[in-house]
Formats: structure tokens, C-alpha cells, sequence
């Protein structure tokens, strides 16, 4: 009797996928990740070992400026938080229909600068937006920053904030919602040299993230800020870090591009069926984070997972949160060269001393 053979086991599609989310908490003076994008070439080079990287706009984000990478899902930081946390998943998709939210603060002029860069994203990338909406309040955006140097802000009119995206929401099918909220231009001149120069602290950072959280929040929808700013004058004396950021009239590019492939949020509570690529914390391998900036809720919650913690030392910032208060076990590497190391070893199996001539003899536990 003749029997069918057995089938080949395919290892590819057996291999557990492995993880890793870097963070850069915004506007809080990072020396890599604390300008427009200069955290995207470490980006580029972690996702080229892992199978999956989760990150942030903040990250992302370089105004004009941008990279596709495939294996990459951008995260909004609200979200990020709740996915650490295990309340909501992440579902990727192949695109999002972007609704566009502009403020009623932003000069005609301005705006039509950022109606034509949308413009632009769907002719030239291909993106896929929906009409746009115009606040029926000036957002009102305010800037603050803290003693310790840390950047924020306030919102004087969310509840328009919240009526425009609504409207794209259940009116145009928007999947995924780009806000543009009028930033006021007369900021502190030291702090705003600073930055430019590349020794301070990004002013307008804090805000932002203070608008996408509170789309996030009440809409468990995938979103993202740019602000609108007046040019500032040419300077011989640019930091190459912060010099994406004045190349044009809006940072709404790197935006659209990002939210395009934004995965969707699905809240544990939902009805939705499970798909076999959603993404949930348990299958979270790794994160990468600044040694100083340990504090994050996103990292507090992935501690109490199976998940190796690696803190870059290089990548000082304005807080003072190291992991060994809140005792958090981590691997502590100087440069995000020696993390990028430690992650090939650790989606190896390897116990990344075994690398070194530092190996230490095995001892006898007592009972």
C-alpha cells in the first residue's frame, strides 16, 4: 500500500520572528534621537538583525527626509505604551488612508504649502489620503519646557482637535490621521540657538507628542504631528542633525510616509478575530533604550516580560533615570554599535559573554 509522503517541515515559517522595539523619548534633549530623524540610521541598522522593529515617530520622523524599511512598524508613543503594557495589539497592514487635520491658525500661505506637500505624497509616492480638514478653532498650541530641560506643551482648543478627526474618522474612512497645528515661532533664542547648533534640547517635541497622544487616547487610531513654522533664516553654523528640519516648509512628508504603514491598534477587549501576523508584548524579544532614560511606561511594563533590556550609555540625555534604581536587569553597552552586537547574539542564542575573555567559572547554588 502506497502512502502519501509526509510533508518537509518549512523552518522558515516555523522560526519564531524576532523582535525588537528601540526607543528615543522625545524632548528630552537625546544626544542621537533628540533632532529631526538622526535616529533613523540606527533605525536602519538594528532592522537589518531583527526580523520585526517596532518604534516611533520620534524616531522616524525626519521632516523632508525618510526611509522605507519593510520590517519596520511606527508606533505612535501613547500606543507604544499600551502595546508594552499588553492592552492593545498591533496589526500590520499594506496601507492606511490618511486623513489630514489642519489647524485654523496656520496663514493661508502656510497651509497651502502643506496641502501641496500632501499633494505631493499622493502623486509622487503614491500615498493614499483623504480630503482634508480644517479645525473650526485655532488649536492654540503653547510651548513649555521644565527646569531639568525637558520640552512640553498644551493644547488651548483639543476639543477641535477632536470634532476634525472625528470628521475624517466616520466621514472619509480615514484610517490613520496626520495632524498640522500652527507652532508659535518666537521661542526662546538661547534654547532655539542651541538646537540649531546641536547642543540643546528640541523646544516644540514635548507638544507634539502631547497632540498625537490625545488622538491615540480616544480614538485608538494610528497618528502623528507636524508642526507649521515660518522659515528661520539661513545659518552657516547648522548642526547637520537639526539641518532636516530647514529644508522646506513642512516635516508633513516623513509623516504621511510613516502613518502609511502604520500597523492598527486592536484592544484586547475587541471582537476582532485574531490574525496570525498581529503583534502582542509577549512576543516582544528585546528594546533598546538610552541608559539615562529608563523611566518610559513602555519599558517599565516590557521589565516584567521574558524581554532582554539593552541601555546605550553614548546616548546621554536631559533626564536622569538610570535602570538600576528602578531595578531593571539590562545589558549595558557604551554605543548603539555594541547593541546592535548584542541583538545578533542574543537572536542567536548566544550569551553575548561568551563573545569576550570575560567568562566566569560555575558555582554551586545551595539549597
Amino acid at each position: 500500500m502506497l502512502h502519501a509522503p509526509l510533508p518537509i517541515p518549512n523552518s522558515f515559517t516555523a522560526m519564531r520572528l524576532y523582535t525588537a522595539i528601540l526607543i528615543v523619548p522625545t524632548g528630552i534633549g537625546a544626544a542621537i534621537g533628540g533632532y529631526a530623524g538622526d535616529a533613523l540610521p540606527v533605525a536602519k541598522a538594528i532592522a537589518q538583525v531583527c526580523d520585526r522593529l517596532i518604534t516611533h515617530p520620534n524616531v522616524l520622523n525626519g521632516a523632508s527626509l525618510y526611509w522605507n524599511l519593510p520590517n519596520a512598524f511606527y508606533v505612535e508613543g501613547y500606543g507604544l505604551d499600551k502595546f508594552a503594557a499588553g492592552c492593545w495589539g498591533l496589526r500590520p497592514v499594506h496601507s492606511n488612508r490618511i486623513g489630514l487635520v489642519l489647524d485654523q491658525g496656520i496663514e493661508p500661505e502656510l497651509r497651502l504649502r502643506h496641502i501641496q506637500a500632501a499633494d505631493a505624497a499622493r502623486a509622487t509616492l503614491g500615498l493614499s489620503l483623504t480630503d482634508y480638514v480644517i479645525t473650526d478653532a485655532p488649536l492654540e498650541v503653547e510651548l513649555r519646557m521644565t527646569a531639568s530641560g525637558v520640552s512640553w506643551g498644551t493644547i488651548g482648543n483639543p476639543d477641535s482637535l477632536l470634532r476634525a478627526a472625528e470628521v475624517l474618522i466616520h466621514k472619509a474612512r480615514a484610517e490613520a490621521i496626520a495632524v498640522v497645528a500652527r507652532f508659535p515661532d518666537t521661542l526662546d533664542e538661547v534654547v532655539e540657538q542651541n538646537y540649531r547648533y546641536g547642543q540643546g534640547v528640541d523646544p516644540i517635541a514635548g507638544a507634539e507628542a502631547v497632540i498625537s497622544h490625545l488622538v491615540v487616547r480616544t480614538f485608538q487610531i494610528p497618528c502623528a504631528h507636524s508642526p507649521a513654522l515660518l522659515p528661520l533664516p539661513a545659518d552657516p553654523n547648522l548642526s547637520p542633525r537639526a539641518a532636516a528640519e530647514e529644508l522646506g516648509y513642512t516635516f508633513l512628508p516623513s509623516v504621511l510616509v510613516g502613518l502609511s504603514r502604520a500597523p492598527q491598534f486592536i484592544l484586547k477587549t475587541s471582537d476582532d478575530f485574531p490574525e496570525s501576523g498581529d503583534i502582542w508584548a509577549n512576543q516582544v524579544d528585546a528594546v533598546i533604550s538610552p541608559a539615562t532614560a529608563c523611566g518610559s511606561s513602555a519599558l517599565l511594563s516590557l521589565s516584567h516580560r521574558q524581554c532582554q533590556i539593552i541601555t546605550v550609555q553614548e546616548n546621554q540625555t536631559q533626564i536622569r533615570v538610570p535602570p538600576q534604581p528602578l531595578g531593571l536587569k539590562s545589558v549595558q553597552v557604551n554605543s548603539y554599535l555594541e547593541a546592535i552586537g548584542v541583538l545578533v547574539a542574543h537572536k542567536a542564542g548566544i550569551n553575548p559573554s561568551a563573545l569576550t575573555t570575560k567568562i566566569s567559572s560555575l558555582h554551586s547554588l545551595s539549597y
